[in-house]
């Protein structure tokens, strides 16, 4: 099969999020001008940059304006990305639902928050990571607004260190693939890099 971008017959978002495959998952909790604390679920996530620490996710902008975290976002500057994980996929599926802009998805979906440090924003209680974020900057990339945010705090759980250090084996993991599904990491090998 070839399909040409430029053909409207073929959906370009079922095409690429059906073979950009697994996507991790940014789950953007951000507070709006008003206090209301929004959380939602972004597989356009990814990191971009270790100097400084720059994480971006790409909200994809809706016909009738920004989502409730793009807004948010570029009204406060901040915003944090927690990791999901097995134990949270249910909730952070419960946080997908498009709720009104005056309604919070933490308690919609009974997600528990825990203080940040640096940003005002919460983070969701008991994820094995979650890093705070200021805005580094917006860049209007089609029909997406693609967010890039410097980290400016990590919080990790002690269970997913080994040695002080971050253990890849020990993050359990999801990421997107198409429509309803979700991938893990229950599959794991290792490959030494060449010299």
């Amino acid at each position: 099969m070839q399909i040409d971008p430029r053909d409207d017959t073929h959906s370009m978002y079922r095409t690429l999020t059906g073979l950009v495959v697994p996507r991790p998952i940014g789950w953007i909790s951000t507070r709006s001008d008003a206090g209301v604390d929004n959380l939602a679920p972004y597989s356009f996530f990814n990191a971009v940059s270790v100097d400084p620490p720059i994480l971006m996710f790409a909200p994809i902008d809706r016909p009738d304006g920004l989502t409730d975290t793009a807004t948010n976002v570029r009204e406060t500057e901040e915003f944090v990305v927690n990791l999901v994980t097995h134990e949270f996929a249910e909730a952070m599926n419960r946080t997908s639902a498009e709720l009104p802009s005056s309604e919070s998805e933490f308690d919609a979906a009974d997600v528990e928050r825990a203080p940040s440090e640096r940003v005002e924003p919460p983070r969701v209680a008991g994820v094995a990571a979650a890093f705070e974020c200021v805005l580094y900057d917006v860049l209007e990339v089609g029909s997406n607004s693609l967010v890039l945010g410097e980290v400016v705090s990590v919080h990790v759980r002690d269970d997913v260190t080994t040695d002080g250090k971050v253990d890849t084996t020990k993050l359990d993991v999801i990421g997107r693939l198409s429509g309803g599904f979700y991938d893990g990491v229950d599959d794991r090998f290792e490959m030494k890099r060449p010299d």
